[in-house]
């Protein structure tokens, strides 16, 4: 499932090349601020599968529990938070919200469930993760 999406003014778009490994709804408090509510939704795609087809999105660094930075990109236009870029493992994050056909995806569970709020729904028949998921050794 090749997919494209964009901010909401349309300065800039993305395209990318592969099935998504991973959908998570991530609670962290970096997700909260950057989606504006109580979670976002993480679309998880193997990193250089995703490309700026159009614009120059701006970006934010933030520290990750790892003690990496995370660039959060976005549109320097309207806002639109577009996908996160750790700096280090095989993978980048799509802002589901930023696609321009969401409706398909299917979430899989929930990330950082430790730092959820009280009021934000966690489907309890979906995998549940205090913080990120183990990683296979």
């Amino acid at each position: 499932m090749a997919f494209q999406g964009g901010c909401a003014c349309r300065a800039v778009r993305y395209e990318v090349s592969a099935e998504p490994m991973a959908v998570m709804n991530c609670h962290c408090r970096a997700c909260q601020y950057a989606s504006g509510g109580g979670y976002t939704t993480a679309v998880v795609v193997l990193r250089g599968t995703l490309t700026v087809t159009k614009g120059a999105p701006k970006a934010y660094a933030s520290t990750g529990d790892s003690g990496g930075k995370v660039m959060r990109m976005f549109c320097g236009e309207c806002g639109s938070p577009l996908f996160s870029e750790p700096e280090s493992g095989p993978f980048q994050v799509v802002k589901a919200a930023s696609m321009d056909d969401p409706g398909k995806l299917v979430v899989g569970g929930a990330l950082y469930t430790s730092e959820a709020q009280p009021w934000a729904h966690i489907d309890p028949d979906k995998m549940r993760f205090e913080k990120m998921p183990p990683r296979a050794q």
